[in-house]
């Protein structure tokens, strides 16, 4: 069925040769060179403002080195998924995934018009013109593999989530993060021979993240990628380049491969730099005695001499990570959340039908399931934001809950900078604890003085949760709490909420996140289920890492 990519038959790929990068005062690359050769599958890594976005750009030619060179052979075709969402309205979601799907995509809509164009009667005298482009149309389109097309796209709709009837809707009425979904639909559809994909798991749920896991590791091509999702990059990616400071840094391996590899290249660093000083300490105090010894000027010299040619190591570069003790919340009653025959509908569609189900004290229940499934729904029927058509939701005794979801970012003054708002909210608190909260949560050295509103996604996300984490209430209630936050703030946090001595209701598509904090399943599939153990032990007593996806 496929053909595959030509990067397999390429001889070389792409490459980056000792490229310089500047943007004002800032570096962005220094000398670095690296290759990404056919069929290789690669992560990219480093921190926010690294240039990861800036070395993609270089790649499909939107900006340009400074100094050295980058180069592209000329045959081979790139797609590119990005996080910015171009304008979709008139046209359905399948003919929009296939008409930005490059060369196919353009061939298909230009058979579509010569068809209509064939059977217009005022088009008569050009038809033996119209034939002819069409052969020619209809060879290389059926050469690339285009009359599966329609069968592909709706293949890749489906895995990435979409129902039948929203594929075959107006593409316009989608929300931000299902025409995400499409703009990733183009780009795999037209099958380039190398894929660049900055976030792909951002807006996906755990569902489409594993059929998208099993899509690009049998993808012939190959693949640049940047994630915040580790388990994804374990699986899909066999090489990692690392930006630091400047420089690209090669890791043969997956992302855990790489982690301790670059723990152990510190921690040798570091006991290289400690030995270099014990020595050179250890001369100074030979120089610094013996300096005005006469008997011992000719040895005092030389070791002078030989110290000034010592190349002296740099000390090394620590990557901080903060971490930040959260204080016990107040103790709950035992019973936290009770759910009596709860039913909700959304027009004609029944999400919840008399459903019961109880959460106690210390419990930190995951809920798993299909989009549409019900999960934020119940989280909003549990934290008090809708109510149930039928039923009763009632909470328990001397709770303090804590609600997040994408909607708490309402919570925040957008004319205030994040110092401002943290001191509005805690103005009884100490500026160390505030700032220790903040570095926590990677809010460092200037960042507290931005304002709100030219806050990223992430960076809102993080401060909701530093808000709501330094005085913890006893009911957690998260929906999507990890979206657009960094491994490194990722696995703080489920540090932080190891400890945690409350209870928990989530809804996560980051398999960390999952397998680190709950102790309780909820399934939300045909019917629901309850499983009364982890989510390992869900995924080992089930076979599948979430409804309808089966290993």
């Amino acid at each position: 069925m496929m053909n595959g990519p030509a990067a397999f038959r390429l001889g070389h790929m792409i490459s980056f040769n000792k490229i310089c990068k500047q943007y004002g005062k800032q570096l962005i690359f220094v000398d670095a060179s690296f290759q990404l050769n056919p069929g290789e599958k690669a992560g990219l890594v480093g921190p926010n403002g690294a240039g990861k976005t800036t070395l993609f750009r270089m790649i499909v030619g939107e900006e340009s080195p400074d100094d050295g060179e980058v180069s592209v052979p000329k045959k081979i075709t790139i797609g590119y998924f990005r996080q910015d969402i171009e304008e979709m309205s008139g046209r359905s979601v399948l003919d929009e995934s296939i008409a930005g799907s490059g060369r196919l995509g353009d061939l298909h809509h230009e058979l579509e018009h010569l068809q209509n164009a064939m059977s217009d009667p005022d088009r008569a005298d050009e038809m033996e013109k119209i034939l002819d482009r069409f052969g020619h149309v209809q060879e290389e389109y059926s050469h690339l593999g285009g009359y599966e097309l329609e069968a592909r796209a709706r293949e890749v709709l489906h895995g990435l989530g979409f129902e039948d009837d929203r594929i075959d809707a107006d593409a316009g009425l989608l929300s931000g993060g299902w025409k995400m979904r499409v703009a990733m639909a183009k780009v795999l559809l037209g099958r380039p021979d190398v894929l660049l994909m900055d976030e792909p798991t951002n807006h996906l749920d755990i569902e489409s993240i594993i059929w998208l896991e099993g899509f690009l590791k049998s993808y012939p091509g190959s693949l640049l990628m940047t994630s915040h999702d580790r388990e994804f990059m374990n699986r899909v990616v066999t090489k990692i380049v690392e930006i630091d400071d400047g420089e690209l840094n090669m890791f043969s391996g997956n992302y855990d491969y790489y982690d301790r590899e670059r723990a152990l290249r510190e921690a040798n660093r570091e006991a290289a730099y400690a030995r270099q000083q014990a020595m050179l300490a250890k001369e100074q105090r030979f120089i610094d005695r013996f300096a005005a010894h006469a008997a011992k000027a000719a040895q005092v010299q030389s070791r002078v001499k030989a110290l000034d040619k010592i190349e002296k190591l740099e000390p090394p570069k620590r990557r901080k990570t903060m971490r930040f003790d959260f204080r016990k919340p107040p103790r709950s009653g035992d019973d936290v959340a009770m759910l009596e025959g709860v039913s909700k509908s959304f027009g004609k569609r029944s999400v919840y039908d008399a459903f019961s189900f109880m959460v106690r004290r210390g419990e930190r229940w995951c809920v798993m399931g299909k989009n549409g499934a019900g999960k934020s729904t119940l989280l909003k029927m549990v934290a008090g934001t809708l109510d149930p058509d039928a039923g009763s939701v009632r909470l328990g005794a001397s709770l303090k809950v804590g609600y997040f979801a994408q909607q708490s970012f309402d919570l925040l003054d957008p004319e205030l900078t994040v110092w401002e708002q943290i001191q509005k909210d805690f103005p009884l608190e100490s500026i160390g604890t505030l700032r220790n909260l903040l570095g926590a949560f990677h809010f460092s050295g200037d960042d507290v003085e931005k304002k709100i509103r030219s806050l990223s996604g992430g960076e809102r996300s993080r401060l909701v949760l530093a808000r709501m984490l330094l005085d913890p209430p006893n009911f957690l209630i998260l929906d999507e709490p990890t979206n657009h936050l960094d491994m490194a703030t990722k696995e703080m946090l489920v540090e932080a909420l190891k400890d945690f001595e409350g209870t928990m209701l989530f809804v996560s598509h980051d398999r960390a996140f999952l397998r680190g904090l709950s102790n309780r399943v909820l399934e939300l599939d045909e019917k629901p289920r309850v499983y009364g153990g982890s989510y390992i032990e869900y995924v080992e007593a089930s076979g599948h890492e979430a409804p309808g996806v089966h290993a």
